[in-house]
């Protein structure tokens, strides 16, 4: 397994890690005094800034995005909105493009309003991703399938597992692959096994990382710092990297109540701290 404490070009930030007190151009800048080399940043912060001017500033800083956020949010109750849906994510693709990320990450929504119905909820994601693949392998980007935690299956991701992930991908065929985040999988008594089955398939495209808190105050924004909670992330990053993966760790904390308070600049020296003695 790597030594991250040799190699700290091999840290990424997501830019949701700092984004209530800086804005993109910010976050930059930050990356740059921090000798952080990788940034995942939010749709809304580049097109804040303005997506030819972001992309502008993201080649002259010399950072890689090894991901942008986010793709998805498929489901939908009528027909209206699942077009509606699909235009946003040919734009994410396009914008995606347009940054150099070497993926669009996808959130792929969950139980349609009004429905009951998880398995209609996965038929329409299939759909939507098999379409969207399209447009995407024309243009050159790979989409990233993050499987979040199954608390979220109802509102914001009916695909859960890494199992079902793979499977979706080993359907829907090139140009798509999976981001393992540790937050949203450690708990999968499969992991191992599926992350060695995405391994073979060549379809690591991410390796996020933070912890989960205990008590956990809100499903949402209260994820931790790497270190402060009960994942085994060293473990889970060897079942990746014996997988094949030698791609950036990325750092994505959405903490409303600690972490997001802090002056940036602090962050950003606990993240490097912590991606080198703890991941």
């Amino acid at each position: 397994m790597r030594d991250l404490a040799r190699h700290p070009e091999l840290l990424s930030l997501n830019c949701a890690t700092v984004r209530q007190r800086w804005n993109l151009q910010q976050i930059i800048e930050g990356c740059q005094r921090h000798g952080i080399r990788a940034i995942a940043p939010w749709r809304d912060q580049v097109q804040a800034m303005g997506l030819d001017a972001a992309a502008k500033a993201i080649r002259a800083a010399g950072l890689a995005v090894n991901g942008y956020c986010r793709g998805g949010m498929f489901t939908s109750p009528d027909a209206a909105g699942r077009r509606k849906a699909m235009d946003d994510n040919r734009r994410a693709v396009d914008e995606a493009a347009a940054i150099g990320a070497d993926c669009l990450i996808l959130v792929v929504g969950g139980v349609p309003a009004g429905s009951k119905g998880v398995a209609g909820a996965h038929a329409q994601v299939e759909d939507a991703i098999a379409r969207l693949l399209e447009h995407a392998r024309a243009g050159g980007v790979k989409l990233g399938l993050e499987p979040l935690h199954p608390m979220y299956a109802a509102d914001r991701a009916c695909v859960n597992t890494l199992r079902h992930a793979n499977e979706l991908c080993d359907r829907l065929g090139a140009g798509i692959g999976v981001a393992v985040d540790v937050y949203h999988c450690w708990w999968d008594p499969t992991l191992e096994a599926e992350i060695a089955r995405a391994g073979r398939a060549g379809r690591i495209l991410g390796f996020h990382v933070c912890d989960w808190l205990v008590p956990t105050a809100d499903m949402l924004l209260d994820r931790g710092m790497m270190g402060d909670g009960v994942i085994d992330i060293p473990l889970i990053r060897g079942w990746v990297e014996a997988a094949g993966y030698e791609g950036f760790v990325e750092a994505e904390i959405f903490s409303a109540n600690n972490w997001w308070k802090r002056d940036p600049e602090e962050v950003l020296a606990v993240v490097k701290q912590r991606y080198a003695t703890v991941c």
